[in-house]
């Protein structure tokens, strides 16, 4: 069975958690539980005729007070930065993630989730905002954990890319 590690990264408050709990145990939760520290959750998968047992970091989120360390990222093969389309601020504290990912986990795959689908009318991040992003080459998924929007397919499309 292949193993692979994928590193939950953003702001407080963006859903980390949340898609997390989607994915692994199909549940939802309004009550917000602040992650402290790193917590990991494990599923394991079938793609491409493969088994793969994702090892899922959901590490605390970043703010000015709490930076996250590199050696949670380092040995990821993949990554995904969760921004809150409701907050513009996300998407800074998410592309100054990236380029800590880069430096430490080189060959990780990344995607950006733009989770709070099911808020689109509220976002604050504009479809300009996602164009540059998908522009500068990343790949940019829309999730709701509680709608349970495009959750599946963004871990799915993850291992696609850490297999490849």
């Amino acid at each position: 069975m292949i193993k692979k590690k994928i590193v939950m990264l953003g702001s407080f408050a963006v859903g980390k958690t949340s898609l997390v709990q989607r994915y692994v145990n199909s549940i939802f939760s309004e009550k917000y539980l602040t992650t402290i520290g790193v917590k990991i959750d494990q599923k394991i998968i079938k793609v491409s005729n493969a088994e793969v047992n994702l090892l899922l970091w959901d590490i605390h989120g970043e703010d000015d007070y709490q930076k996250i360390k590199p050696t949670y990222i380092m040995g990821s093969s993949g990554c995904f930065i969760i921004l809150d389309g409701t907050r513009k601020a996300t998407l800074d504290v998410g592309l100054k993630l990236i380029e800590t990912v880069k430096q430490t986990a080189p060959n990780s795959s990344i995607i950006i989730l733009i989770n709070k689908s099911d808020l689109k009318e509220e976002w604050d991040i504009s479809e300009d905002d996602i164009k540059n992003l998908k522009y500068k080459g990343y790949e940019v998924i829309e999730t709701s954990a509680k709608a349970n929007t495009e959750v599946e397919y963004a871990f799915k499309r993850i291992t696609q890319l850490m297999l490849n």
